[in-house]
């Protein structure tokens, strides 16, 4: 990634990291504390939990694996948290305005008793207000108030602490198998049944490694591929630090071979470095090329292009090109196309190709993000048709940021395709 990509992503993470805790400090630190030492504790409790994302990212490429990884979890596990705790305190908004204009008795501008007003433990001061005559103020005393503000804190946080929880043992579970057929128009029946298994996403790290990913790759064995296809952002960091982690790529078994293209993430980690690598692990990188791959004397075409942000990576010679990847191709040929986003099937459609297999949005991984891909993408999962061409959007094996899911499993996707007159 260029400088100016790297300082403008910067920018836009701190002012995001900013408006989350602020807001968090505002409702679950101002909101349900009196000023004194209980405050100042949790400021400086919050400032530091927000500091942590911040570091993870920053020293990702200074710190060893095994040195970053407790940071990475706590880290990242927090911002997920956060993130639902804002959600959940977004929505209790409106219930939070009502309850603020209704009374003890629940009326508006009911009496508040006695006139007390909060002391300086909480507590009420005698004669504080008096002489306050009802409806003056619709804003509940100041005990009730802290009362409010910590009912729906606690119930912020049972909330949040759920759905994180759930997310957290789902990202971490062994992914589903997804089996889709595609009939593709022109398929020879000599290659009907053929399975290409295809995952994307693993974003190998300090926090999705070892273990985890040789389970992967031994799930994606057991599917007994004919091809093997991982569509980007494989790697989160470079190959220096993620030689061993990627190791296991070398144990994946295919009749017609294993083949690989980037990813965004592989711009942020040296992807000259890990287009040399990846062959020496058994692993062809589709660089806008094209390979035939065949059965019983029949051939389909197997397409790969480089990432989208490829061109703007500042990388010499990468870039996204399909007219490259097709150029001279059989129009009577089935072609396959590998491309890291979804957002390529509109060249796909324009180009003739009959199915695109992507990867990039993880499902959305963290709800409500899916509506938020939605505007930068044709579609966040699974199947669709844009004119002749059919895009199929795998949800990813691994995660980025927060080492949870919610609403998106983990999915290895076992394509099989099928010819017209089977």
């Amino acid at each position: 990634m260029s400088l100016v990509g790297l300082l403008g992503f910067g920018a836009v993470v701190l002012t995001a990291m900013l408006l989350l805790h602020g807001y968090l400090w505002w409702r679950l630190v101002r909101g349900t504390t009196l000023p004194g030492r209980a405050r100042r504790r949790l400021t400086l409790l919050t400032v530091v939990l927000g500091v942590l994302p911040a570091l993870a990212v920053s020293l990702r490429r200074t710190l060893p694996l095994d040195i970053a990884a407790p940071l990475d979890w706590i880290g990242y596990s927090w911002l997920g948290l956060a993130f639902y705790l804002f959600l959940t305190l977004l929505a209790l908004e409106p219930l939070r305005a009502v309850l603020r204009r209704v009374g003890p008795r629940g009326t508006p501008g009911a009496p508040r008793g006695d006139g007390a007003a909060a002391g300086p433990d909480g507590g009420t001061a005698p004669g504080a207000g008096a002489g306050r005559r009802d409806g003056d103020d619709c804003a509940p005393a100041p005990s009730r108030r802290l009362f409010l503000a910590r009912g729906l804190a606690v119930t912020a946080g049972a909330v949040a602490v759920a759905t994180a929880g759930t997310g957290a043992v789902i990202a971490n579970s062994t992914p589903v198998v997804r089996r889709v057929p595609v009939t593709l128009a022109g398929l020879d029946p000599a290659l009907d049944g053929l399975r290409i298994v295809t995952f994307s996403d693993a974003h190998l790290s300090a926090t999705y490694r070892g273990r985890r990913f040789e389970r992967l790759v031994e799930l994606v064995n057991a599917q007994r591929p004919d091809v093997v296809a991982i569509v980007g952002d494989l790697v989160d960091g470079g190959v220096a630090e993620l030689r061993e982690e990627v190791a296991p790529l070398a144990d994946l078994v295919s009749a017609q071979g294993v083949f690989f293209v980037t990813g965004n993430h592989e711009y942020f980690s040296d992807a000259d470095a890990w287009v040399r690598h990846l062959p020496t692990l058994g692993v062809d990188v589709l660089r806008n090329e094209r390979v035939a791959i065949g059965r019983g004397g029949a051939t389909f075409e197997l397409a790969g292009v480089d990432d989208r942000t490829a061109a703007a990576s500042g990388v010499p010679g990468h870039g996204a090109d399909l007219d490259a990847a097709l150029d001279g191709r059989d129009d009577a040929t089935p072609v396959v196309l590998l491309a890291h986003q979804p957002v390529m099937v509109e060249q796909a459609r324009a180009a003739g190709v009959d199915l695109q297999l992507s990867g990039h949005t993880h499902g959305g991984q963290l709800w409500p993000f899916d509506y938020v891909i939605r505007l930068d993408q044709p579609a966040v999962e699974g199947m669709s048709r844009h004119g002749n061409t059919q895009l199929y959007v795998t949800s990813g094996a691994g995660y980025w940021g927060p080492p949870m899911r919610v609403g998106a499993r983990p999915e290895v996707t076992v394509v099989e395709l099928r010819s017209p007159s089977s």
